[in-house]
This record gives structure tokens, sequence and C-alpha cells, in this order.
């Protein structure tokens, strides 16, 4: 993955990872990984947590019979706002273009999603990640975020619980030492 800190932050992170610094203590970020779907410095940005898994699938947490597919669906907490709301969304590696996100996709693209031929991992989430404008812009030059492209392999399932971890292990040891620090150290 290549570090984008460097980059201007006028330009649209839409398809960018943004990954919580490891001194970040807010307990809705903190050791998270986000898909940045959506970005306009004036507008404001919209990202799901992706390393967060519910362990749990759609079938268990609606009350009718999911449409045929998506009963399996993995569920991911996806951020703080609209947590009532259960969002299936599309990831699709485009070659030269990179990770897309398809979100609110409706349940019948959803079902034709997951029975095409195309390679697209289907996820739902609880809640998602917003931020007002120039917000994100503020968070990043406060050092709370890391930004980084991500690679095909982000699409790997079972990977996803300890991306934020792989990733800060790349980083280097001062990262990776951080990110092994218990999050209360006078519990050591």
């Amino acid at each position: 993955m290549r570090n984008l800190d460097d980059e201007s932050p006028r330009r649209s992170l839409a398809g960018s990872l943004l990954i919580a610094h490891p001194n970040m203590l807010d307990p809705n970020f903190r050791r998270t990984v986000l898909f940045i779907s959506a970005h306009d410095p004036k507008e404001g940005a919209l990202g799901v947590i992706i390393n967060r898994p519910l362990d749990r699938q759609v079938a268990d947490l609606v009350t009718e019979t999911p449409p045929a597919g998506l009963a399996d669906v993995p569920v991911f907490l996806g951020g703080p706002v609209g947590k009532n709301q259960l969002m299936f969304a599309a990831f699709e590696w485009q070659k030269g273009e990179g990770l897309k996100l398809n979100h609110n996709v409706g349940l019948e693209e959803t079902s034709d999603a997951v029975d095409s031929k195309k390679p697209a991992t289907i996820c739902a989430f609880v809640g998602y990640a917003g931020w007002g404008a120039s917000q994100l812009e503020a968070e990043m030059k406060q050092k709370a975020w890391l930004l980084q492209k991500p690679k095909p392999s982000v699409l790997k399932l079972d990977r996803l619980p300890k991306l934020w971890f792989d990733i800060m292990g790349t980083l280097g040891p001062w990262y990776k030492m951080l990110a092994a620090a218990p999050d209360d150290p006078s519990l050591n």
C-alpha cells in the first residue's frame, strides 16, 4: 500500500483507506480501517469501517427471509452514524481505478451482484461514518488518520478483522510498537 500522507488533501480521497492512528482514543474509531467511498473537501466524506465484523450474517439480523444469496452475507459495524440501518455494499476491484464501493445497493442489485460473474465482495454494514465539509481534512492535519491506497487483497473477508494490525506492521517498527501497546498501559 502506498502512503498518501504527503499528497494534497484538496483532491478526492474516495477509494482510499483511512487508518486510525495508534494514538486515536475515540472508541468509535480506535484501531479501525475505513474505506472512503465518497469525498469532496467542500461537501464532506462518507465511508464505512471495514475491520469490525459483527460475527453475524444478514439472516441473523432481519426478521423476514432475505433474498436468495444474501442470508450468509457478513455484517460489519460500519460506523457511529445510522446504526439502526442495514446497508448493503458491493466492493469491486477495477483495474486501473482501484477499489470501488457501491453503497446503498438495493436488495435486487445485491442479489444480482451475488449471482453475477463479476468479482465483487458483498457486505452489509450497520451504520456508516460521515464527515462535514473540511472536517476530515482538519482531522488529517491533526494526524488522527493515516491514508493509503488499498490493494486487491483487502477484499479477503477473513483478513479484515486483523487489517489494522497488519497495516501497522508494514509501516515500520514505531507503528508496530504503538499498535502492540495496550489500551491502558498502567495495566501492564
